[in-house]
C-alpha cells in the first residue's frame, strides 16, 4: 500500500440524484471510467457520459425489482482486492475482475420514509443491502478505495483529485472511510429502532442511537468543554429544524435551553396565545394571556431578576407588539411558529438576540423514548407524556376547587412537568407567579418559590405577593405537612399533587385546617 493510490475506475449508484452528473463529468474529464446501474446509470448517459452498466461487468441482469444487482464476486472482488497482495492480483486475474477504485453510494431513503409515516411494507422496500455491503467492503479496503456516501463530499472528492495528479492520499481514504460506516451504522440504528417500535419491542436485546452532525459548537456547558450538535433525522418541529433569522450562532446552552422552552409551551397548543421564559432549564416565567404581548408580559412578571437572557418560547406567531416588549430587556433566543414582517424589523435592531420560526409546535407525545447517557451505558425510558384531564383529578379536602383554582391548577401541573424536581408551582389567573425548582427538600422549593414572588411584589410596588389567591401544584407527593403550610402561608387557596404518601392524611388535615381544596392527580412528574 502506498500512501497515494490513482483513481481510475468508479462505481456510482445513488438514490439522491443531487450533484450526479456534474460529478459524473469531472469524473469523466480525469480520464476515470464510470460503471453504474439502474437510475444512476441512465442519468449520466442522459447527461452524455459514457457509462458501464455493472449487469455487463457480473454477466448478471438486475432481478428481483432491483433487490439483486450488485451482490456479486466482480463487484465485491474489485472493491475488496489488496493491490499489493500477489495472490489477490492472480485471483482477479484468474476471474476476469477488475479494481474499483471509488466507490460513490448513498442509499435508500430509508430515513425519508420514516419521517413521511410509511407503512410497513414501504418500509421494508426502503431498506438498503447492496449499499451497505459495498459501502462497508470499500471501506474496509481504504488502503487502495476511495469511498463516498454523502452528496457533500465530492468536491472535496475532487479537489483531492485534482491536488494529487488524479489519485487520493490515504488519509483522506482514511477520513471517509470512517464517515462511510457512520453511515451504515446510522443506517442500520434507524432500521432496528423502527422494526422494535414496529413489532412493540420495548427493551430491544440491543439500542442503538445515532445522528448526523448539524453544528460544531464553540464549546459545551463550559467554555473547557468541546461540543457539537447532532441531528437524528426526524421532522419534529423544534429547534433542530427551525430556521434562525438573526443572531450569531446558538451555543450548547442555548440549544438545550431553547429546547426545553419550546417543548414546554407546546404543552398549551395554539388556541390561546402562551408564554415560556427559560433560564438554565428552568421556567422562570409561564403564562397564558388574551394577546401574545400580554402572555409575555404576565410570564416576565413571575421573575423579572430571573428572565435576563434568558430563552423565551412562543405558542403563535411573534407580532410586532409582543416583539417590542421582548426587546425591553436582553434576551439571548426568541423561538416561535412563525414571526411577521414586523417582529422581524424590530428584532433586527438586537443583533445578539436570536431568532428561530419552526413553523409549528412540537406535538408532546411525538418523541416516545428519551435517553441518557451514564457511566459504562444508557438510561433509557419512555418520554413522560403524562396529562391529567379534569375527570381524573380527585379531591380529597373538604372544600373543593373553584372553577377558576381548577383552571389554574391545571395549568400549574403542565408546568410542574417542565421544572426540575423538587418542583414547585404558584399559579394565579394562568400565570405562574412563583417557582421553586431543583431543591432537595421540597419544602425550601416551597419557600423559594414563595420569597421570589415577595421580591417581585416589591419591584412592582403591589401591596401584596402575587401568591396571595394563588394554587400550587407539586411534581410529587408532599412527604411532610410542612410544604402545605407554607404554601398556605404564602396565601395558596388551592393544590394540586399526586398524592401516595404514608402521611397523606396528616396533608389532607392540615388543608382541611386551613380551608384549602387539594386534588391528587395518582402521577408524578420527577425530572431530574
Amino acid at each position: 500500500m502506498t500512501d497515494l493510490y490513482p483513481v481510475r475506475r468508479a462505481l456510482i449508484s445513488v438514490s439522491d440524484k443531487t450533484g450526479l452528473t456534474e460529478l459524473g463529468q469531472a469524473l469523466a474529464a480525469r480520464g476515470v471510467e464510470l460503471l453504474s446501474t439502474g437510475g444512476s446509470a441512465k442519468a449520466l448517459r442522459d447527461a452524455g457520459l459514457d457509462v458501464r452498466d455493472v449487469a455487463d461487468v457480473t454477466g448478471f441482469p438486475e432481478m428481483m425489482d432491483g433487490r439483486v444487482k450488485t451482490l456479486h464476486p466482480k463487484v465485491h472482488g474489485g472493491l475488496l482486492a489488496l493491490r499489493d497482495n500477489d495472490d489477490h492480483v492472480a485471483a482477479m486475474e484468474q476471474h476476469d475482475i477488475g479494481g474499483i477504485d471509488l466507490l460513490v453510494v448513498n442509499l435508500y431513503p430509508f430515513e425519508a420514509a420514516l419521517a413521511r409515516g410509511a407503512d410497513y411494507a414501504e418500509m421494508i422496500e426502503n431498506i438498503d443491502i447492496g449499499g451497505p455491503a459495498m459501502i462497508r467492503a470499500a471501506a474496509k479496503n481504504h488502503g487502495f478505495v476511495t469511498t463516498v456516501v454523502d452528496v457533500q463530499d465530492y468536491d472535496a472528492l475532487l479537489a483531492e483529485l485534482d491536488a494529487n495528479d488524479g489519485q487520493t492520499s490515504y488519509a483522506f481514504r482514511q477520513k471517509l472511510a470512517q464517515i462511510a460506516y457512520a453511515r451504515t451504522g446510522a443506517y442500520d440504528a434507524a432500521v432496528s429502532t423502527w422494526m422494535a417500535g414496529a413489532i412493540g419491542e420495548e427493551t430491544p436485546r440491543r439500542r442503538v442511537f445515532a445522528g448526523e452532525l448539524a453544528q460544531t459548537l464553540r464549546y459545551g456547558e463550559n467554555p473547557h468543554q468541546s461540543a457539537a450538535f447532532y441531528k437524528d433525522g426526524s421532522a419534529r418541529a423544534g429547534v433542530s429544524t427551525a430556521q434562525q433569522h438573526q443572531g450569531k450562532e446558538l451555543s450548547y446552552n442555548n440549544i438545550n435551553d431553547t429546547d426545553a422552552a419550546f417543548e414546554l409551551v407546546a404543552e398549551f397548543g395554539t388556541d390561546a396565545p402562551a408564554c415560556a421564559i427559560i433560564k438554565h432549564a428552568n421556567p422562570c416565567g409561564v403564562a397564558s394571556g388574551a394577546t401574545l404581548a400580554e402572555a409575555y408580559s404576565r410570564a416576565f412578571d413571575c421573575d423579572r431578576t430571573s428572565a435576563f437572557g434568558g430563552i423565551i418560547a412562543l405558542n403563535q406567531t411573534l407580532d410586532g407588539p409582543t416583539a417590542e416588549e421582548i426587546s425591553k430587556i436582553f434576551t439571548e433566543v426568541v423561538i416561535a411558529p412563525e414571526a411577521t414582517d414586523e417582529a422581524k424589523a424590530v428584532f433586527a435592531a438586537k443583533k445578539n438576540l436570536r431568532l428561530l420560526t419552526t413553523g409549528a409546535l412540537p406535538e408532546p407525545k411525538s418523541v416516545i423514548t428519551t435517553y441518557r447517557q451514564v457511566a459504562g451505558g444508557f438510561l433509557v425510558q419512555g418520554k413522560d407524556n403524562g396529562a391529567i384531564t379534569l375527570d381524573d383529578l380527585k379531591v380529597v379536602t373538604e372544600r373543593q376547587p373553584t372553577e377558576a383554582e381548577l383552571r389554574d391548577l391545571l395549568f400549574a401541573w403542565k408546568v410542574a412537568k417542565h421544572v426540575k424536581s423538587n418542583a414547585i408551582i404558584y399559579v394565579k389567573d394562568g400565570a405562574t407567579v412563583g417557582v421553586g425548582a431543583g431543591q432537595m427538600s421540597r419544602v425550601d422549593s416551597t419557600r423559594i418559590a414563595a420569597r421570589k414572588a415577595q421580591d417581585m411584589a416589591e419591584v412592582m410596588g403591589l401591596d401584596a405577593p402575587l401568591t396571595q389567591g394563588s394554587v400550587v401544584a407539586s411534581d410529587a407527593f408532599f412527604p411532610f405537612a410542612d410544604g402545605l403550610i407554607t404554601a398556605a402561608e404564602a396565601g395558596a387557596t388551592a393544590l394540586i399533587q399526586p398524592g401516595g404518601s404514608m402521611r397523606d392524611q396528616e396533608v389532607i388535615d392540615a388543608a382541611n385546617e386551613r380551608g384549602l381544596a387539594m386534588v391528587f392527580t395518582g402521577m408524578r412528574h420527577f425530572r431530574h
